[in-house]
């Protein structure tokens, strides 16, 4: 059988196990929590960081030169996204482009600048250094 339940009006103040919650001042403390330990991470270089860009950066380390193509075939991107990603590099000074025909057939041809291999070494230091630190926990 259940137990009877006292009825309760419009204007009482709901108590702590019947349906309202506890005033602040009625309320428990919590125990103290430790604070969380925040190591101390590099910032990432968030141009290089999105997928796309570090595919294309990656590739272009590995190779003199490769053409839009060789591109969009390595990453498995579409026309359009790498499009956007490779002009944010090349904007950036990471990568250079140079366009020209062969007959009548327009081709675009990638490489890595100097400035651009330089920010993927600090970004993969960067990454090593988030690694290590994870590792560490």
């Amino acid at each position: 059988m259940a137990k009877p339940v006292a009825a309760r009006h419009k204007h009482d103040k709901p108590k702590a196990g019947f349906g309202g919650h506890a005033r602040a001042q009625d309320r428990k403390p919590v125990g103290e929590h430790a604070p969380a330990r925040t190591p101390e991470l590099p910032e990432l270089d968030r141009l290089i960081h999105e997928r796309i860009r570090l595919g294309i950066v990656s590739a272009l380390a590995t190779n003199d030169s490769l053409s839009f193509n060789d591109l969009k075939r390595v990453l498995k991107t579409t026309d359009g996204n790498l499009s956007v990603h490779a002009r944010k590099l090349e904007e950036a000074q990471y990568v250079s482009c140079v366009k020209y025909f062969e007959g009548r057939v327009p081709r675009t041809e990638y490489r890595l600048t100097a400035t651009g291999r330089r920010a993927l070494g600090e970004y993969l230091d960067q990454m090593e250094e988030w690694i290590r630190v994870t590792r560490e926990e």
